[in-house]
């Protein structure tokens, strides 16, 4: 029993691969997220699950606010020694700034130069709490354009790249006589399907 050749070959059908594609997220609100950013810093960006987020914007927080207080706390006694400058006093023994005044004082430091200190510490703390506020904005924002690329931009997974060695001036090697020296380096090619 001989079988045709065309009856024995079976139909298979071609198996393909589709491609993960993300689709907008008609449910995520991008206004919920900005509102949650500006009540707590980070909560929008716990909203969009970035979580990762959460930590450097907790940080860079915490670095304005110790901005803050460290001027803060250097600026108030320096206050005090450049009002006596001011003044033209000496304070009492016991007085809290009586060691920092007779430092400054014993060092010959003008007047001028206290002066300049407690504006350069005012001018550092105002500068730092306009940073966290900013910084409270950007992360708000943040939030904001997150969810609006979840809400309603598509992404899709048919973005690659490829990272290759090449030389980098290969157009030199044709030259005769080309005693300069080789400069290795990376190509990288990015490919959108």
């Amino acid at each position: 029993m001989k079988r045709d050749s065309a009856t024995s070959k079976r139909f298979v059908p071609k198996v393909t691969k589709e491609d993960k594609k993300y689709h907008p997220d008609s449910l995520h609100d991008p206004h919920k997220a900005v509102v949650r950013s500006l009540m707590i810093p980070g909560w929008g960006q716990l909203y969009n699950n970035q979580w990762w987020k959460v930590p450097i914007i907790y940080a860079g927080l915490g670095l304005l606010v110790d901005v803050v207080i460290f001027n803060q706390r250097q600026y108030g006694p320096l206050l005090i020694v450049a009002r006596y400058y001011e003044r033209g006093q000496t304070p009492g023994t016991g007085d809290p700034q009586y060691a920092l005044y007779m430092a400054y004082f014993n060092a010959g430091i003008p007047a001028q130069t206290v002066y300049d200190e407690v504006n350069g510490y005012i001018r550092n703390r105002d500068l730092g709490i306009l940073g966290f506020m900013a910084a409270w904005g950007i992360q708000a924002v943040d939030a904001y354009i997150d969810a609006k690329f979840k809400h309603s931009y598509t992404m899709d997974t048919d973005f690659s790249f490829n990272i290759q060695p090449t030389i980098i001036n290969q157009q030199a090697f044709a030259m005769q006589g080309f005693n300069g020296p080789i400069i290795p380096g990376l190509k990288l090619t990015f490919v959108l399907k």
